[in-house]
C-alpha cells in the first residue's frame, strides 16, 4: 500500500518560495512508470494540478504554474519536493501529493491514485 505523506511550513510571506515535500512510502519514487504529483484546493475552490516527476525524473508542469513551480526528487530519502517561487496570498491553498499511473489536469478531477492528506498553506505577512 503507497502511503504519502506532505510536510513544510504553514505560514509563508509573500514573495518567498514556499517548499513542500512528500514521503513516500509503500513504492520506490523510481520504480515503475508512475507519475508523483502535487496538486492545490484553494478556498471555495477546485483541485488544481500544479505538476508531476515522473519515476525516470521528467518533470510535467501545468502551464498556469510552469513559470513558478519546479518538483525535484531527493531517490535516497523516497521523497519529492514541490517549490513555489515569489508566493502572493493567492497561492494560499490546502496543498496534496498523490502517486498514480497519471497525471494531469483531467486525471486530478477523478482523484485516482494514492494521496497524502494535504496541508494547509498560507501565504500572508
Amino acid at each position: 500500500q503507497v502511503q504519502l505523506q506532505e510536510s513544510g511550513p504553514d505560514l509563508v510571506e509573500p514573495s518567498q518560495t514556499l517548499s513542500l515535500t512528500c514521503t513516500v512510502s509503500g513504492r520506490s519514487i523510481i520504480m515503475g512508470a508512475y507519475y508523483w504529483n502535487w496538486i492545490r484546493q484553494a478556498p471555495g475552490k477546485g483541485l488544481e494540478w500544479m505538476g508531476a516527476i515522473t519515476a525516470s525524473g521528467n518533470t510535467y508542469y501545468n502551464p498556469s504554474h510552469k513559470n513558478r513551480a519546479s518538483i525535484s526528487r531527493d531517490t535516497t530519502k523516497n521523497q519529492f519536493t514541490l517549490h513555489v517561487n515569489s508566493v502572493t496570498p493567492e497561492d494560499t491553498a490546502v496543498y496534496y501529493c498523490a502517486g498514480d499511473w497519471d497525471y494531469g489536469s483531467n486525471w486530478v478531477t477523478g482523484r485516482r491514485g494514492s494521496w497524502g492528506r494535504g496541508t494547509q498553506v498560507t501565504v500572508s505577512s
